[in-house]
């Protein structure tokens, strides 16, 4: 149980004193001591006070440990953003801070994709990757930048960087928008979704370029996804009336002139 650790934890990044807090929750500094020095165990009516103070839900401060989040979600957390409160799981994110205390922008080549796969969750790992900053991005939101390969995103072409924001609530994933998602089974792909977490279970996937099918993928399958920010790339987009897309209108009228034999041949 983590509950003593983080009511300290809270405290102190509000800059309150023990006095402060415990003359605002109506009990003795020695009773409020004892709290945060894991001497006495709270009573209900003591956690949902420290709740009501902190506006942070009892299981966060029973089952989590603040510590540990980066500074992005507790910068979240702070401005009411509770995902026991809002029903979702919790997803911790191992990440990089610079000296300056602010957060990197880890990057994921093809080449550490594989080990992105099985390392994601792992401190050790994410330290071990190159990282950046991007002026014009917020601070108070946590990104990374992943290197897509192959075609089914065109016009975003292979090789480009692109660059997400951290999803914590699934829920919260937009139809027609694009993600970066860390699958079980595929590893990392960059997609359009179609959210049916819901209903379904599961997110459809999509992509830009019509010569792929889409396909479904289950929600217990996936370890993360960023929505799509930004991308990076020193190849300029094609035409969009390129040879592929001509090609696929050339197979919707071939499909077409054949319906239109097969009616006329009562077939």
């Amino acid at each position: 149980m983590f509950f003593s650790g983080n009511i300290k934890f809270l405290r102190k990044r509000r800059g309150r004193t023990q006095d402060d807090v415990a003359t605002t929750l109506e009990m003795k500094r020695s009773t409020f001591s004892g709290y945060e020095n894991n001497i006495a165990q709270p009573c209900l009516e003591t956690l949902i006070a420290f709740s009501t103070y902190y506006n942070v839900a009892i299981d966060t401060l029973i089952k989590v440990d603040l510590t540990r989040l980066p500074e992005s979600q507790m910068r979240q957390l702070e401005r009411g953003y509770d995902v026991f409160i809002r029903g979702s799981n919790l997803r911790i994110l191992a990440t990089t801070i610079g000296t300056d205390n602010e957060e990197n922008i880890e990057l994921v080549s093809e080449k550490a994709k594989a080990g992105y796969t099985g390392g994601f969750a792992d401190p050790e790992y994410i330290r071990i990757l190159p990282a950046f900053r991007l002026p014009f991005l917020s601070k108070e939101k946590k990104y990374r930048t992943f290197q897509i390969s192959g075609d089914s995103m065109l016009p975003i072409p292979h090789g480009a960087w692109v660059t997400g924001v951290f999803v914590q609530d699934w829920n919260s994933i937009r139809d027609r928008d694009a993600y970066i998602i860390l699958t079980l089974d595929e590893g990392i792909v960059f997609k359009v979704t179609e959210n049916k977490i819901e209903t379904e279970g599961k997110l459809v996937l999509h992509s830009l370029n019509p010569l792929f099918e889409p396909y479904d993928i289950s929600v217990n399958s996936i370890r993360e996804i960023w929505q799509f920010v930004h991308y990076i790339s020193p190849i300029i987009p094609e035409n969009t009336r390129s040879e592929q897309y001509l090609m696929v209108e050339t197979v919707k009228q071939l499909r077409n002139d054949i319906q239109a034999i097969q009616t006329r041949l009562n077939i």
